[in-house]
């Protein structure tokens, strides 16, 4: 009998692709989807059907109690990847990121606790850390929220520290760096880009162009959040990991290869509509992932060219593209 892994934000982009990592691997997934009023699983309706078969699809809600606690009854691991993730719209509606990010993480905490699950993987952001003092950012890099979003996960991370420490809660933390990839959101920067230019436009509107970000493909993040499910306890439990690659781009210089990819002569400009308030804006990202290769193993298996070639190519197919459009795919 397989193993049973429970995800939340299955239905997402990195969600989804952690989904099909894990089925491959040869897991039966609980897959928490949020409950909407199309019934629809989000990307999850996408994968293949011999991955689906091996997904059982639980509409919840984090914020909800019961409806976690009936996700992770009976799994060995739980992957916590539930989450309100705009910088910007984090400005506006701050409750909203507190509701699901923190509280929502301490349902799964306390769920995980009731039934004493033997892994629980938490997701965290490079977010948390805001603008680099030194560079490579490691795990002992101070926190600076410098967002509404930022402070929500912080708070999160903190609670999962706080239970390992507090009950013995074999939880594990895993902090991505950038993700990209097919099924992203139309409103991150490299889809953004890409589909901009398909659009035939030849002038980029982007939001601040020196701002560096650590992009990482994201069959990468998802196999880093699968390394970390199934590492040894001795080598990982209560413990904090980054993940990244570890090259840093300008968002202008990270513009002009995507256009050089696209075979597009473009002119990229900064829009001050899309830009973050002054104090807000981190300007330098970038990845020190000595531990989490040192502990268990994992390396990125794409640079990042070869992570756009297959991401210009999933966006350039009208299909896939026009499941945003409908408003029916959760991002």
């Amino acid at each position: 009998m397989a193993d049973v892994a429970a995800v939340t934000g299955a239905e997402g982009f990195i969600g989804s692709h952690l989904v099909e990592g894990l089925v491959r691997r040869g897991y039966r997934v609980k897959a928490m989807v949020l409950y909407n009023m199309w019934s629809s699983a989000g990307w999850l309706e996408t994968l293949d059907p011999d991955i689906t078969g091996q997904v059982d699809v639980v509409f919840g809600d984090v914020r909800d109690p019961a409806t976690v606690l009936q996700l992770v009854e009976g799994a060995s691991v739980i992957y916590h990847l539930a989450a309100i993730g705009s910088v910007p719209y984090s400005y506006s509606a701050p409750r909203s990121f507190i509701d699901t990010n923190t509280i929502g993480t301490m349902h799964v905490l306390e769920a995980a606790r009731a039934c004493r699950t033997p892994r629980l993987v938490h997701t965290s952001t490079s977010e948390t850390y805001g603008t680099a003092r030194t560079v490579p950012i490691s795990e002992s890099h101070p926190l600076q929220s410098q967002s509404p979003y930022a402070a929500s996960k912080t708070a999160a991370d903190k609670l999962a520290e706080s239970y390992h420490l507090s009950f013995g809660l074999p939880v594990v933390t895993l902090r991505p760096f950038n993700t990209f990839g097919p099924r992203q959101s139309t409103r991150a920067v490299i889809p953004q880009i890409i589909t901009q230019l398909a659009s035939g436009s030849r002038q980029l509107m982007l939001g601040a162009l020196d701002p560096t970000r650590d992009f990482s493909y994201v069959t990468d993040t998802a196999s880093a959040f699968i390394t970390l499910g199934e590492a040894p306890a001795s080598a990982v439990t209560g413990e904090l990991f980054n993940c990244g690659p570890g090259d840093d781009i300008a968002i202008g210089k990270l513009a002009e290869d995507i256009a050089r990819l696209m075979g597009v002569d473009a002119d990229i400009v900064e829009d001050p509509k899309r830009l973050r308030p002054k104090d807000s804006e981190v300007m330098r990202l970038v990845c020190d992932a000595t531990k989490l290769r040192e502990r268990t193993g994992w390396r990125p298996q794409y640079t990042r060219d070869e992570g756009l070639r297959e991401t210009i190519e999933w966006y350039r197919d009208p299909a896939n593209l026009a499941r945003f459009k409908t408003g029916e795919y959760h991002q």
